[in-house]
């Protein structure tokens, strides 16, 4: 059985943020810990942290962030790019999340960041994800 940390990492946002939860706590790696930092710097979580345990690999903490209704900050988390097809783009086609009001997260050789980032720095990558 083949494991997909970031799909795992996303569809536990998912399931927190539907039942109202206030943090999740994820299987730790460089590639989520990336993704967290990118959710984080972008405002849609509030934070994370490194949870050590008994094996090597440990967990991240994500404090997930919602308005003062209730409103959750994200309303939408897909995966774009899967271990079974990935989905790279060159600069002048990154995507544009709903106009601009959304961000999609690239894996580059620089690092893990957004599409506006990657615009700025004249990169290009793997798409990961969306997230409005």
């Amino acid at each position: 059985m083949h494991s997909d940390p970031i799909a795992d990492m996303l569809t536990r946002i998912r399931n927190a943020v539907k039942t109202g939860q206030s943090q999740v706590i994820i299987k730790a790696s460089k590639i989520c810990q990336g993704i967290a930092k990118v959710l984080q710097q972008e405002g849609y979580i509030i934070s994370f942290d490194k949870i050590d345990d008994a094996c090597k690999q440990g967990f991240l903490r994500v404090e997930l962030k919602y308005a003062i209704d209730g409103t959750p900050a994200i309303t939408e988390i897909k995966r774009v790019s899967k271990s079974g097809r990935r989905i790279y783009s060159p600069v002048d086609k990154l995507p544009c999340v709903m106009n601009g009001m959304g961000v999609a997260i690239i894996s580059t050789n620089k690092g893990i960041m957004t599409d506006g980032q990657c615009r700025k720095e004249n990169v290009s990558g793997e798409i990961l994800c969306t997230v409005n």
